[in-house]
């Protein structure tokens, strides 16, 4: 597994304990900072912000919005720029959108069809956002300049924060 320095982390990915404590930490902390908002603008950028912030391996943090029937438009995020627009037949967040279940790539060289929104992203997660009706809002995508940098932890810990989000705003 490629690493860089995470100064929260002394330079390694953080380990299982940890990484679930800090996920706990930060969705109690997103929860706070939601707690009576309204606008799913302003709660997808304090999400990202919250994340982007408090994982040394999250390098791109954002949502993509559905537009229409089949595409998907950048939303709030940190990180460098991301791809303005995506289709649903594209990409690691074109399958999320598509199967409205999550994609955890270890590899993103090894996901067909991967578009390079940054030549850097080595791994990437991404989770659907779904309303209690069964309608997608968004996906949210994580990108990691680490190979392997996600783990079932991640996967759980965001489809949880995502259900809560598409349950909330939708």
């Amino acid at each position: 597994m490629t690493q860089s320095h995470h100064p929260a982390t002394n330079g390694a990915l953080p380990g299982a304990g940890e990484l679930a404590a800090r996920y706990e930490q930060v969705i109690s902390r997103i929860e706070l900072l939601l707690d009576g908002e309204r606008d799913w603008v302003a709660a997808m950028a304090t999400v990202v912000c919250e994340l982007h912030h408090a994982f040394g391996h999250f390098h791109w943090t954002g949502f993509y919005r559905v537009e229409g029937d089949s595409e998907l438009v950048i939303g709030p995020y940190q990180g460098g720029h991301g791809c303005l627009r995506i289709s649903f037949d594209r990409g690691v967040c074109g399958a999320a959108a598509r199967s409205r279940t999550t994609q955890l790539v270890p590899d993103v060289d090894q996901f067909p069809g991967h578009i390079a929104c940054s030549v850097s992203t080595r791994s990437e997660i991404v989770v659907p956002v779904v309303t209690a009706d069964g309608r997608l809002m968004a996906v949210l995508d994580v990108d990691s300049d680490d190979e392997d940098a996600f783990s079932v932890i991640d996967q759980e810990a965001l489809e949880r924060l995502c259900n809560t989000l598409g349950a909330r705003y939708g």
